[in-house]
């Protein structure tokens, strides 16, 4: 909407941690569609897919006052879990899907518009078959224990 103060941002990358032959891999366009097509109807946040980014994949702009980074973590593992849910071939579980947030409080490594900065959020969108074992295989417990409880999110939605 015009007018919005979207002075939030987010950064999303994919993360897909599963077997091949179950669940189709999304093509970067694909993944950004997830964000863009499932949170159109969010007021206050605002989708578009970073084409030439090598890392980063979708750039979320959100109103900080109103959603925060946690909250917004949870739409976009939602939106992709929705999205799955359609997709899933006949006798397939659906996967764990994580939204492991960080915000950047270090210097930018570069000042490309697909680089994060100072202030913006992180976020690995992890598709899995466990959650728990692949939070363990990246030490997430430690790598969050060192950090300010409000410069970190974990969102894990399980599979049903």
């Amino acid at each position: 909407m015009v007018g919005e103060d979207l002075q939030g941002r987010m950064l999303l990358s994919h993360n897909f941690d599963l077997e091949p032959g179950g669940i189709p891999v999304l093509s970067s366009a694909q993944f950004a569609s997830v964000f863009i097509d499932g949170l159109a109807s969010q007021p206050g946040i605002r989708c578009r897919y970073l084409e030439d980014s090598p890392h980063w994949l979708v750039e979320v702009l959100f109103a900080a006052d109103t959603h925060p980074p946690a909250r917004v973590g949870e739409l976009c593992a939602q939106a992709l879990a929705d999205r799955r849910q359609q997709q899933l071939p006949e006798g397939v579980a659906p996967p764990d899907i994580l939204a492991l947030g960080g915000l950047k409080t270090t210097p930018a490594r570069s000042a490309s518009p697909y680089s994060l900065q100072p202030g913006n959020w992180g976020v690995d969108v992890v598709e899995t078959a466990s959650a728990e074992t692949f939070l363990l295989a990246i030490g997430w417990e430690a790598t969050v224990a060192r950090l300010p409880a409000e410069e970190v999110f974990q969102v894990v939605l399980p599979g049903k």
